[in-house]
C-alpha cells in the first residue's frame, strides 16, 4: 500500500516534469522560431550604435543643366569614447593636428557619452589633416565623410540662391525655401558594442545614404553671367549705392537672369553683414519708379480711348500747374508742340499730367492694381516687397499728377518687370517664377514641374500692339537711343527718379533705370536695370543706363538665338553716334556703277574683270559709314 503511494508520487512528479519541459522546449522553440526577429531586434537596439554618414544636398541647375550649387565630399572626426584606450594620447595627438587647445579636445575625449561629435573642431576637415588623422590608427577615433555645399561660380545669383550652414542646412534664398526637397535622408555606418562602449566582434552594416532632389532653374547662365558682369562694371564705374537687374520672358513669366549689388559669395558667407546677405533688391527694394512708370500710365490712356497717340497733340510749355503746385518738364521751355508719341518719346512730364487728369484718378489707380501694383507678385522667392500706392481718398489733384509720371508711388523692381511684360506681350499678366522643375537625384524622374501661370488679362492685344510700337520710337527717336541695336527691334523707357529720404527729396540723388523688350514685334525678354545714386555721371538715364542695358540685351539675344528682324524705326542720330547705311546690291553691275551706288563706303577689290559677282556684306545689310565692302570680280 506504502509503495503504491510512493509509485503514484512519482508518477505524478514524473509527469509534472515532462509538462515542464515541454513548455520549456515549445517555449525555446517560439523564441527561435517565431519570435527571433523581434527578439533580434531588441537587442541588436541594445547594442548597435551608429556613426552617421550625411547625405549630398540636390544640385541646383540652370535651365539648361549648368550646376550653379553643388556638393564636396569632406570628412568629420566622430569619437566613441569607452573605446580609446589612451584617452591622454588621443587628446594630445589630435590637438595638435587639429590645431586645438589640450583642453578643448580634452572636453570631447572624456565626454561620457556613446558617440561624440568634434564640433566645430573637427567639421569639414581637409584631406590633408583627416590623412593625419588616418595615419594614427587610433581606437575610438572615426573619420565619417560629409557633405559640404559649393558655388562654382561664387557670387553669380547668389542672393537668389542663398546659402546653407554647417549643418547643411539651408539658410537663406532657394537653399532655405526649398529645404525639403534639396535635403536627403542621412545613412549611417552601423557597429555594435557592449553596454560599455567596448566594439562586439560583430559585422558592420552600411545604411546608404539618400541624396536629396535637385532643382532645375528658369535661369540662362549666359544671360545671368551678362547681367554679372555689368553690374560690377556699374561699381567700377560709378560707385553707386545699389544696382540691379532683371530678366524676364514676357510670355511665360520665367525668371532669365536676375542680380544685384552689394552681392556676397555664399562659399563664405561669414564674412558678410546681415544686410547684404538678406536683401534681394530686386523683390525686396521698393522705391519711386519715375518715367518707366508712364508706360503704365500710357497703356492705360490707349486702352481706355483717351488719345491717339499719331494723331492726338499736347503742347508743352516746360511746366503745368495743379492746385497752386508747378510740376516741371525736365527740359527747360519745355517740348513744344508734339504728338503724344512723342511724349512718350521725349518722357514729357506735363503730358502725362494731362492723361493723369484725362484718366481721372478711380480709372488710374484701377489700372494701376490691375497691373499688380501695391500686391506681390507670387514670385516664389522669399523675402519679397509689396510697394506702396495711394489709398483713393488721400489722392488729390496733385497726387493724380505726380503719379501719373511715376512720382509719389513706390513699388518693386520685379512689379514693374511683371507689369511691362504684360504691356507688351499682349495684356496678359504672368505670375513670374524661377524654379522650373524638381527631380529625383537618382533617376532624374521629375518629381514637380513648373508652368506659367496667368494672373489676369490687364489691357487688349491692339493695345498692347501699339504700346510695343511705341516703346520702339522711344529708343530710335528718344531717349533710349543709346540701347538701339542694328538689325534688331528693340523697344524700352529711362527713368530718373529723385530718391526720398523721411518724407523729403534728396538734392543730386537718383535712382537711374531702364525698362526695355526684345524684340518690339515679338517680345522675348524683358529687361529691367536700376542703378541707385550712381556718381561720376551725368544725371540722365539716357546716358547711363541704356549704353550698359545695351550690352545685356545683345547678350541675351545670343542666349535667346534671336533672329534679325525688318521693319524697325529708323533710328534718328546724334552728332556723336555712328551713321550706317543700307550696303547697296552690286552684283552683276560694273566695276563704275557699283562705284557709284558704295558712295558712302571704302571698296575693296578681288579678282579680275568689270563685272561684281559677289560682294561682302550681303545687299541689305546695315554697314558703318566709310566701312569696307568687298567686291569679287570676274
Amino acid at each position: 500500500m506504502f509503495n503504491r503511494k510512493i509509485d503514484k508520487r512519482i508518477k505524478i512528479v514524473l509527469v509534472f516534469i515532462i509538462m515542464i519541459f515541454i513548455v520549456i522546449v515549445l517555449k525555446v522553440l517560439f523564441i527561435e522560431v517565431i519570435d527571433y526577429n523581434k527578439l533580434k531586434k531588441l537587442s541588436e537596439s541594445l547594442w548597435s550604435r551608429e556613426l552617421p554618414i550625411e547625405a549630398d544636398r540636390g544640385k541646383i541647375t540652370d535651365r539648361n543643366g549648368k550646376v550653379l550649387a553643388d556638393n564636396l565630399t569632406t570628412t568629420s572626426l566622430v569619437l566613441i569614447p569607452n573605446q580609446i584606450k589612451n584617452k591622454e594620447l588621443v587628446t594630445k595627438k589630435l590637438s595638435e593636428i587639429l590645431n586645438v587647445s589640450y583642453e578643448q579636445m580634452k572636453s570631447h575625449v572624456y565626454k561620457e557619452t556613446s558617440i561624440e561629435r568634434v564640433h566645430p573642431e573637427g567639421r569639414r576637415l581637409s584631406f590633408e589633416i583627416a590623412d593625419k588623422i588616418n595615419e594614427l590608427k587610433l581606437d575610438g577615433v572615426y573619420l565619417v565623410k560629409e557633405s559640404k555645399r559649393y558655388y562654382p561660380y561664387n557670387n553669380l545669383l547668389s542672393h537668389t540662391l542663398g546659402y546653407v550652414g554647417i549643418d547643411n542646412q539651408g539658410l537663406s534664398g532657394l537653399e532655405l525655401q526649398y529645404d525639403k526637397y534639396l535635403t536627403g535622408s542621412k545613412g549611417a555606418i552601423k557597429y555594435y558594442s557592449d553596454a560599455k562602449g567596448n566594439k562586439l566582434n560583430k559585422q558592420q552594416k552600411y545604411i546608404e545614404p539618400v541624396n536629396g532632389m535637385n532643382i532645375s532653374l528658369t535661369i540662362d547662365l549666359d544671360i545671368q553671367m551678362s547681367i554679372e558682369r555689368e553690374l560690377d562694371n556699374i561699381v567700377d564705374m560709378f560707385s553707386p549705392d545699389n544696382a540691379l537687374a532683371i530678366v524676364m520672358d514676357p510670355k511665360t513669366g520665367e525668371i532669365l537672369g536676375m542680380g544685384s549689388r552689394p552681392d556676397y559669395d555664399p562659399n563664405n558667407y561669414k564674412d558678410y553683414t546681415t544686410e547684404v546677405l538678406s536683401r534681394n533688391l530686386p523683390i525686396w527694394s521698393s522705391y519711386e519708379p519715375g518715367s518707366t512708370f508712364k508706360i503704365i500710365t500710357m497703356s492705360s490712356s490707349v486702352e481706355e480711348g483717351i488719345v491717339d497717340l499719331d494723331k492726338d497733340t499736347f503742347y508743352d510749355s516746360g511746366s503745368v500747374k495743379v492746385d497752386g503746385s508747378t510740376l516741371r518738364c525736365w527740359k527747360a521751355g519745355g517740348h513744344g508742340h508734339q504728338t503724344f508719341l512723342e511724349v512718350l518719346q521725349n518722357s514729357c512730364n506735363p503730358g502725362f499730367v494731362k492723361l493723369g487728369q484725362m484718366l481721372g484718378k478711380e480709372k488710374l489707380f484701377n489700372y494701376i492694381k490691375l497691373f499688380g501694383f501695391g500686391n506681390k507678385t507670387g514670385i516664389d522667392l522669399n523675402g519679397e516687397g509689396t510697394g506702396i500706392i495711394f489709398d483713393l481718398d488721400r489722392v488729390g489733384n496733385v497726387e493724380l499728377a505726380t503719379t501719373a509720371f511715376g512720382q509719389g508711388v513706390s513699388v518693386t523692381p520685379i512689379q514693374q518687370v511683371a507689369a511691362v511684360a504684360s504691356v507688351v506681350n499682349g495684356g496678359y499678366l504672368y505670375q513670374p517664377y524661377i524654379v522650373k522643375s524638381i527631380s529625383d537625384n537618382g533617376t532624374n524622374t521629375i518629381i514637380e514641374e513648373r508652368n506659367k501661370k496667368l494672373v489676369r488679362k490687364t489691357i487688349s492685344s491692339n493695345t498692347s500692339k501699339i504700346m510695343r510700337r511705341a516703346l520702339e520710337y522711344v529708343v530710335a527717336k528718344g531717349g533710349g537711343k543709346s540701347a538701339y541695336i542694328e538689325g534688331y527691334r528693340i523697344g524700352g523707357k529711362t527713368g530718373t527718379a529723385q530718391k526720398v529720404e523721411n518724407g523729403k527729396y534728396l538734392v543730386n540723388n537718383y535712382i537711374m533705370s531702364f525698362m526695355s523688350v526684345v524684340p518690339s514685334n515679338d517680345p522675348q525678354a524683358v529687361l529691367y536695370l536700376a542703378i541707385d545714386n550712381p556718381k561720376k555721371t551725368a544725371l540722365l538715364s539716357s546716358y547711363t543706363t541704356t549704353p550698359i542695358a545695351r550690352r545685356i540685351l545683345l547678350d541675351v539675344i545670343n542666349a535667346l538665338n534671336i533672329e534679325k528682324q525688318t521693319g524697325e524705326v529708323e533710328k534718328d542720330y546724334e552728332w556723336n553716334d555712328t551713321v550706317t547705311y543700307k550696303v547697296p546690291n552690286c552684283i552683276g553691275k560694273s566695276v563704275e556703277e557699283a562705284k557709284k551706288l558704295l558712295v558712302n563706303f571704302k571698296i575693296e577689290y578681288s579678282g579680275s574683270g568689270e563685272k561684281v559677282l559677289e560682294q561682302s556684306p550681303s545687299p541689305g545689310t546695315k554697314h558703318d559709314d566709310g566701312g569696307v565692302v568687298k567686291l569679287l570680280l570676274g
